[in-house]
């Protein structure tokens, strides 16, 4: 079982005007900078893996609240394609009949903006990017990290396979265990949980996936700024709830 949490990222100047982003490249404005820079993870949370979307909103959350820790990217964390709607005003398309504009209660999983995505589309990609989580070295797609130097950001290909870690007891590691004795002093380690900073699109599939709903209707878990919202991954995929429904606040 893996913990996990999502996030969703800082806010932009587009998120300020209201405009579609999807996938449109918004930085974060300097207000949301200076707010993330002061807030931390809730303490359960603060030696987690770092995951990110590749759009650079969230690469920079992760980065200032990982502290320049290591981030990992990957496309399939990307916000939903909302097409010929990028740029634009929800609230305009709502007024206008002929837009074919739709409020989130009634999408279903096959809503598609025009030349967009569907939460389906999503899902599947999103899927994809869950079972490489749960079973590493299935599914996977063109990761990068992204380090801090310098305060400026680089990336670099992730190699598909780590170094097979020595032996508890390979040579330097310590004396070998008496006979009889290595069972009970064999450590047991809880791995690191994971926390993917991502946008409202996403979080919106994971949360339909974890809580079983089908977009169909108000949303179980109304996603809100600066706030982890946990869950356990399965061995088969399975996403469940691991935390409160109105998530962890930062502080």
């Amino acid at each position: 079982m893996i913990r996990l949490a999502f996030l969703r990222h800082g806010i932009t100047a587009w998120n300020r005007e209201g405009r579609i982003q999807g996938r449109t490249d918004i930085p974060l404005d300097p207000e949301s900078r200076e707010q993330l820079a002061a807030l931390t993870l809730p303490p359960g949370w603060r030696a987690a893996t770092l995951h990110a979307s590749p759009l650079s909103r969230a690469v920079e959350t992760a980065a200032l609240l990982g502290q320049g820790r290591l981030v990992h990217t990957d496309p399939r964390l990307i916000e939903m394609d909302w097409g010929a709607w990028e740029g634009l005003h929800g609230r305009d398309l709502r007024a206008d009949p002929a837009s074919g504009y739709r409020d989130l209660e009634q999408w279903g999983w096959d809503f598609r903006p025009p030349n967009g995505e569907s939460p389906a589309d999503v899902r599947e990609r999103l899927t994809g990017w869950l079972d490489s989580l749960s079973r590493p070295g299935r599914g996977k797609g063109p990761m990068q990290s992204m380090g801090r130097v310098r305060g400026e950001a680089r990336s670099h290909a992730v190699p598909d396979s780590c170094p097979t870690p020595h032996p508890p007891h390979a040579s330097g590691a310590g004396p070998l265990p008496l006979p009889g004795r290595e069972r009970a002093i064999v450590p047991t380690e809880t791995p690191p949980p994971h926390l993917v900073v991502t946008h409202i699109g996403v979080m919106r599939v994971a949360l339909a996936l974890a809580w079983g709903w089908d977009f169909r209707g108000p949303p179980p878990v109304p996603v809100k700024r600066n706030r982890l919202y946990a869950m356990s991954l399965a061995a088969d995929g399975t996403l469940r709830p691991a935390g409160p429904a109105e998530g962890e606040r930062l502080s």
